[in-house]
């Protein structure tokens, strides 16, 4: 190629590097970006200065805050336990599960670890120790409890900090009027960060890329004003700060007055609030990108403009309110103040940001119920757009705005959030170093004594003041807590219901090739959620449908833990029963990050060429892999005949009952796979055997698919427990009628859907 050619392809790359580059800067590091704006306040509301020297304490807590957690911590080694560019609470907690069985949802198989992105390069798979973790964690179930619970309780605390973060950005930014207007009252900032909030949330739905683009440059222009009010002040006020890099003077500012350093470290750990927000916003942006802004770009300017702050306090030590804002000179007032306020707004939508992207993980995984998610960009499938949960923000965000009122009460609830979501990605991060990594033990030692510790003594000064707004943000964790562990358990007694009472392999031999009913032309899509043998609620369409479809497909809609799985590895087909039954066991895959919003035409067409491609695969190769544990063929303990319908009746679906089959091939009295079937039939018939079965796929798509839906409900056992009999019947089935259906997503024409209903008692 030409270096002509090239050149126009070089300037294209380096724009849109470019552009890249800005984005990060309004999506990642808005939040952190914003710390300098009221780190300060609530450290000096805690703790006045009485000296010089406590001005040069308090600076050099906030300085080693800042450059142990979001860079050290952070930016060197969390970010480094990404899931393929996926970062988060449930990134973390899908890395483990990758890796070990633990997992409280029986529905792993072995073939999902032959996807392409399943697969994990590690330094030395022999390790002894990360054998025995692994033996560990996927024996103990508590173990694996503890874990879930863990990550639960780190995903309530992010969707807290989402509530938390405007209204602490907002209102410190607007709080700066009062520096260039004397006669405001705070009630009318109130007002005015209201305003805010809700334009703020308003213009979500946007998207990230297009609002991504509009508000890189602008914060941009606002860590440079940042920088640039820091040498001011610097060069005007004198260096003498420079004093605080030496961390002896901690010590010092902890020896004058413990209690109070004790209660300010709940105000200087602000200073390192967005460093989660830079790990859960990394599905949008590469880490080496997030690493190189962050090092050459964020931290000196966040540096400069503490720096500059505490140069001001050196020679104003009366003044305890809006350090920030006081420091600018006048001349440079007003237009910093626009600068600040459309940077606290950046600063909202990166937590905003971060919490949609944690919310469709936990989505994807079972651990929260479904709702609607909306793509707002057609090149990158990360950026998306939660309404349900960008309007529950926002009343929440309205409501802690008119309660509180007061940045330092708001800051004492950040700091709470912030912290609680620190120390579960701590302990995951030590089990992936353990598990994954399989570094050295003393380094992994060293991570988790030195930064949870930190974290806990950081936790303890905030409980301290738990009444000053603390309280009201752990309750509200608390709350979504139960809601997502309430699902979590729900979803768990559902499957194991559905798998207890899966119909036996022995009743389907006995029914025949014509399953004791009518095989009429066309496909008939069964949906469920299990991932062997054949549903119950199939029984309930045997009995009600006058007819059953000629070719059936138990199609299973699964996510695994991995952020994508390729289109050419999406679906897993199985035999269900001889070839003459015609029915196949369909296993569609998806990882936590694929977008699911296919037409059905497009779902129908994508399973169908899959499935003769199988057809096809199974012919030539005669035999699959045997052993498999993955086939449907594997003939649990015997099943339950008795089938109990929505309405309380019970049917039986032994033979008598059913209508008279006739089928001109006798079964094995055992449950047959493909490879099975593959010894049976005699060589030269095999190719006059898979035309005929090709061309009965062929006229069934020409009949029509229907979708066969089946609605599994539980209700609690009339023996159960109170408490279980609360959580079953009315907790966890408000959540399921007011959540979103798994089809919702295909589109699928009422004409083509039938629905039967089920309730399974636990």
């Amino acid at each position: 190629m030409s270096r002509r050619s090239r050149s126009p392809e070089l300037r294209g790359m380096r724009s849109r590097n470019f552009i890249l580059a800005f984005q990060t800067l309004g999506i990642v590091f808005g939040d952190v970006g914003t710390s300098p704006l009221y780190t300060f306040d609530v450290m000096l509301d805690k703790s006045p200065v009485r000296g010089k020297e406590d001005v040069i304490g308090a600076l050099s807590l906030v300085l080693y805050t800042l450059i142990l957690i979001p860079l050290v911590k952070y930016v060197l080694v969390v970010i480094r336990g990404n899931d393929n560019g996926e970062g988060g609470t449930f990134a973390l907690y899908s890395l483990i599960c990758r890796n070990a069985k633990v997992s409280l949802l029986p529905n792993q198989l072995r073939s999902d670890t032959r996807i392409s992105s399943f697969r994990l390069k590690v330094p030395s798979p022999e390790l002894e120790r990360s054998l025995k973790v692994k033996e560990h964690l996927e024996s103990s179930w508590m173990l694996k409890k503890l874990l879930l619970i863990l990550v639960l309780f780190g995903t309530s605390m992010v969707i807290a900090d989402g509530v938390v973060t405007p209204a602490m950005s907002v209102l410190s930014a607007v709080s700066g009027l009062k520096v260039g207007i004397a006669s405001l009252e705070q009630d009318k900032v109130v007002m005015i960060s209201v305003a805010f909030l809700v334009i703020l949330f308003s213009v979500q739905k946007y998207g990230t890329s297009k609002v991504g683009l509009a508000v890189g440059p602008a914060l941009f222009v606002w860590l440079c004003s940042l920088g640039g009010i820091g040498v001011y002040n610097l060069v005007k006020y004198g260096v003498t700060v420079l004093r605080a890099f030496n961390p002896v003077h901690i010590y010092y500012y902890f020896e004058r007055n413990l209690t109070q350093a004790w209660l300010s470290l709940g105000g200087c750990l602000l200073c390192a609030t967005g460093s989660e927000a830079m790990f859960a916003d990394l599905c949008y942006f590469s880490v080496g990108s997030v690493q190189l802004t962050f090092v050459f770009l964020v931290l000196p300017c966040l540096l400069l403009g503490y720096l500059g702050q505490a140069a001001f306090l050196m020679e104003n030590l009366t003044t305890s309110e809006q350090v920030f804002f006081s420091s600018i000179p006048s001349w440079a007032f007003w237009p910093v103040l626009l600068v600040a306020n459309i940077a606290a707004l950046i600063a909202s939508r990166t937590m905003t940001t971060a919490t949609f992207s944690c919310v469709k993980q936990s989505t994807a995984l079972g651990c929260f119920p479904r709702l609607k998610i909306i793509h707002t960009s057609r090149k990158f499938m990360g950026q998306i757009y939660v309404p349900v949960i960008n309007w529950f923000l926002l009343v929440f965000c309205l409501a802690f705005v008119a309660t509180f009122g007061s940045i330092t009460d708001i800051g004492n609830a950040y700091g709470t959030a912030e912290l609680g979501i620190m120390m579960m990605t701590t302990i995951l991060v030590t089990i992936i170093m353990l598990l994954i990594w399989q570094i050295n033990i003393f380094i992994v030692l060293f991570f988790v004594i030195f930064f949870l510790g930190l974290e806990l003594v950081f936790f303890t000064s905030v409980l301290g003041s738990a009444e000053a707004g603390s309280w009201v943000l752990l309750i509200f964790a608390a709350i979504l807590f139960m809601i997502m562990y309430i699902w979590t358990y729900g979803s768990k007694l559902k499957y194991e219901s559905e798998v207890k009472q899966k119909l036996s392999m022995d009743l389907m031999m006995e029914l025949g090739c014509n399953l004791g009913t009518i095989r009429a032309p066309g496909i008939g899509l069964v949906y469920n959620e299990l991932v062997k043998g054949i549903p119950a609620i199939f029984g309930h369409f045997l009995i009600t449908l006058p007819a059953i479809h000629s070719m059936i497909i138990f199609v299973c809609i699964k996510y695994v833990p991995v952020p994508v799985v390729p289109q050419g590895e999406r679906f897993l087909f199985r035999r269900v029963c001889p070839k003459s039954y015609h029915m196949f066991r369909c296993i569609a895959r998806y990882g936590y990050k694929d977008v699911r919003k296919e037409p059905h035409q497009m779902f129908e067409q994508l399973l169908l060429g899959s499935l003769e491609k199988f057809i096809r695969r199974e012919d030539q190769e005669r035999l699959l892999e045997s052993g498999d544990s993955d086939s449907d063929a594997e003939a649990a303990a015997s099943r339950s005949r008795i089938l109990i319908a929505p309405n309380g009746s019970m049917y039986s679906l032994d033979v008598p009952l059913l209508a008279a089959y006739n089928c001109t091939e006798r079964p094995s009295p055992e449950a047959s796979t493909s490879s099975h079937e593959a010894r049976d039939e005699a060589m030269p018939d095999a190719r006059q055997n898979l035309e005929q079965e090709l061309s009965l796929i062929n006229k069934a798509e020409e009949s029509g698919v229907v979708y066969l839906l089946g609605h599994g409900d539980i209700r609690a056992r009339k023996d159960s427990w109170f408490l279980k009999k609360l959580v079953i019947n009315y907790f966890y089935a408000f959540l399921r009628r007011n959540s979103r259906r798994a089809m919702t997503t295909l589109t699928v024409p009422r004409t083509n859907l039938m629905q039967v209903g089920m309730t399974y008692m636990v």
